[in-house]
């Protein structure tokens, strides 16, 4: 045996060396850094991001002189703001709320409805010229909401829905977005589903209600709440069509805070807080189900 086989380390000595202890610990332990450099950076941007949240709540409980300050907490806590929105002369608040909600919840079950109807049309049914039809009506979408709002309202006219419930409800019960959406989301269901549900004696609107309707959950819930969110914060189509005060939705409502007699800001940051309340225990119920009905609706089956 030569002096450099003597001089090197057997292959059965190195494997019996212990690694080294930075080689054990350094990969967990710069996952674990990262994984926490990330969790700090994204509660710091929630935390950004849920600021100006925060302000509104705490500006509510303070006085009208104290919101001009510069300090975030109040020196007493104003709870009594809430209960004055209920009780200033002219401020009609709990009606406007009830108005709110009741538009915006039956628009959302009318669009959802009308929606999957005509997405089930599009996807699952076979009529000439279907596909041209559905681009027509996607092409809709291109046309601004202020365009269409002076022929909407020349129709309301003629139909004699100004100032009533129906003339807010009618024109925003059917939309191609969602009818778009739904279409995408059906589009990935397989047509054997469909087949066999015929096969069985199943009629058109059986298969519709009893098969792709409940396949459909997840985008149908995501729908509900852009619809609900987005006619809930409706503010020139009301604008335009009310006349009654009684009838007034908030948005149009929170107006009247800002009067002759100076504005309430402390009073109007206490109604902007609750009339956010709808919105923030829809999106917490119903997180799971939009999340998983984006992700499925953006697949082309």
């Amino acid at each position: 045996m030569s002096t450099t086989d003597l001089s090197r380390p057997s292959r059965q000595q190195i494997s019996d060396e212990p690694p080294a202890r930075s080689s054990l610990v350094s990969i967990p332990t710069k996952r674990a850094i990262g994984i926490g450099a990330l969790h700090f950076a994204l509660a710091l941007i929630g935390l950004t991001l849920c600021l100006p949240f925060i302000w509104m709540i705490l500006a509510s409980l303070k006085t009208l002189d104290e919101i001009s300050g510069d300090n975030w907490l109040p020196k007493v806590f104003q709870w009594q703001n809430y209960r004055n929105v209920f009780k200033t002369d002219g401020i009609q608040f709990g009606r406007w709320y009830w108005n709110s909600v009741f538009v915006a919840t039956w628009v959302t079950f009318l669009q959802v409805f009308t929606s999957s109807l005509a997405a089930f049309s599009f996807s699952r049914l076979k009529w000439p010229g279907r596909d041209r039809v559905f681009l027509l009506y996607l092409g809709t979408m291109m046309l601004p909401g202020l365009v269409m709002m002076i022929p909407n309202y020349q129709t309301m006219i003629k139909l004699r829905l100004v100032d009533t419930y129906a003339g807010l409800i009618i024109p925003a019960a059917f939309s191609a977005f969602g009818t778009f959406l739904l279409r995408q989301f059906m589009l990935t269901i397989p047509s054997s589903l469909d087949e066999a549900a015929e096969i069985d004696g199943a009629s058109k609107w059986q298969v519709y209600w009893e098969v792709i309707l409940p396949l459909c959950r997840p985008g149908l819930i995501t729908l509900a709440i852009f619809t609900f969110i987005g006619n809930y914060n409706s503010f020139f189509w009301p604008l335009v069509m009310l006349k009654s005060v009684h009838r007034y939705t908030l948005p149009i409502g929170l107006l009247f805070f800002d009067s002759s007699q100076g504005q309430q800001t402390h009073l109007l940051l206490a109604a902007i807080s609750m009339s956010v309340l709808p919105m923030i225990i829809l999106f917490v119920l119903l997180q799971k189900y939009l999340v998983k009905g984006i992700q499925l609706g953006a697949v082309k089956g």
